[in-house]
């Protein structure tokens, strides 16, 4: 008998995967200049200090780091992740700090928390396309907010809550993927308080906010919470390594927390103590405020020399100016095609992603994301001119 697609859920046969993944696969092609990612520069990465880290904790820990521990997690990690995101105005002790497989797995327990197949999730339009396969495979029904250069509209969303009565909201407030905007300070209260208003539990996915180039950094949504109804989701693959794996979420309501505990059991039995306890020395050492400085200042090169690449695009073309982030989001003029753009600068050696995989309901087919921190300054101007000379001739 030959396995077919109706062997699979329902809900899984029209999940492809990720767009981005696929077209990692062409990266591999010589001289290809890749705006497509969300890598942190290699840069950025520090196996030197990492090495001289791991041994230091298995000399301190020994065998406890190589046996299973606790799913809850590894003592001093929760408290020095706590004092880490208190800095960044989180209100949570280390009783509270859930360690995740990057700030993904945090989503992926909500989901498995909280949704039954149909549950509404609100989500922003665009929104990040991992959350969105993430949303489709626990059967939620995805409804999409409209936002504006300030983040979510509020009182658009309070009005989907009236029509949909939703469970979940997944929000990106600070430098948004894939538009690299802000979530202002007002709508951060305004959100919360609809959160406490409705019964709506907010995911809010916060893992670019310590990488910011210019203006004053916000509260997060979560520090205008007082009932526990918004997790914070935090991730350290952007700041220390994507490749350890590891996040942390905040959350306050004790019962979800448990939940969150129990799903994380049947998944993984824990994340790596291991890496718990790298992370958690890198922080006790005092070494991520000059590391973010120095990344950051590379990054607010890169970022500004992808933005003056922008001036060889055609007339017309929009495009955010993000105060952090890895992302700038770009629009085509109307009536031009990213996806036909898009395998024209394969052709030419370029790569990015058609932002019509980043809406719940795809269309919006002149827009497009750009990543950065992957590639240096030249190349970062190479790249934009190959871009804007492909666009050119297809709008032409």
């Amino acid at each position: 008998m030959k396995f077919t697609e109706e062997k699979f859920a329902k809900h899984m046969r029209p999940i492809n995967g990720s767009a981005i993944r696929e077209i990692f696969k062409l990266l591999a092609r010589p001289g290809m200049i890749s705006f497509a990612g969300g890598n942190p520069s290699n840069t950025a990465l520090e196996p030197d200090v990492i090495s001289d880290l791991a041994r230091e904790v298995l000399a301190q820990y020994g065998t406890t780091l190589l046996q299973y521990g606790a799913t809850d997690g590894f003592g001093p990690f929760r408290e020095s992740a706590a004092e880490f995101l208190r800095g960044d105005g989180v209100k949570c002790d280390s009783t509270q700090i859930l360690p995740v497989q990057g700030g993904s797995q945090a989503f992926d327990l909500l989901l498995k928390a909280l949704i039954d197949p149909g549950d509404v999730v609100l989500c922003e339009s665009p929104t990040f396309l991992g959350a969105i396969q993430a949303m489709r495979e626990y059967n939620a029904k995805l409804v999409d907010m409209p936002t504006d250069d300030n983040g979510v509209i509020v009182e658009a969303a309070e009005e989907l809550i009236k029509q949909h009565h939703p469970k979940l909201m997944y929000v990106i407030p600070t430098f948004q993927n894939p538009t690299g905007i802000t979530l202002s300070l007002e709508r951060r209260k305004a959100l919360a308080e609809l959160a406490a208003k409705y019964g709506v539990v907010i995911a809010e996915d916060d893992p670019y906010r310590d990488l910011r180039y210019s203006g004053q950094a916000l509260p997060p949504i979560q520090s205008f919470d007082e009932e526990g109804w918004v997790v914070y989701m935090s991730s350290f693959s952007k700041y220390i390594s994507p490749g350890m794996r590891l996040g942390a979420a905040a959350v306050t309501n004790p019962l979800l927390l448990r939940k969150m505990v129990i799903g994380k059991q049947s998944a993984d039995v824990h994340s790596p103590l291991l890496n718990q306890a790298i992370v958690d020395a890198y922080l006790r050492k005092g070494l991520m405020p000059a590391h973010l400085e120095r990344i950051c200042g590379d990054y607010r090169l890169q970022l500004n020399a992808m933005l003056k690449g922008f001036e060889r695009f055609p007339a017309g073309t929009r495009h955010t100016v993000p105060e952090g982030g890895l992302f700038v989001w770009a629009e085509l003029p109307e009536g031009m095609d990213g996806m036909k753009a898009f395998d024209a600068a394969v052709e030419a050696g370029v790569a990015f992603v058609p932002g019509t995989h980043f809406y719940p309901d795809g269309g919006h087919l002149n827009t497009l994301r750009l990543n950065f921190s992957m590639c240096d300054i030249p190349t970062i101007e190479a790249g934009m001119e190959r871009l804007s000379m492909v666009i050119g001739r297809i709008r032409n």
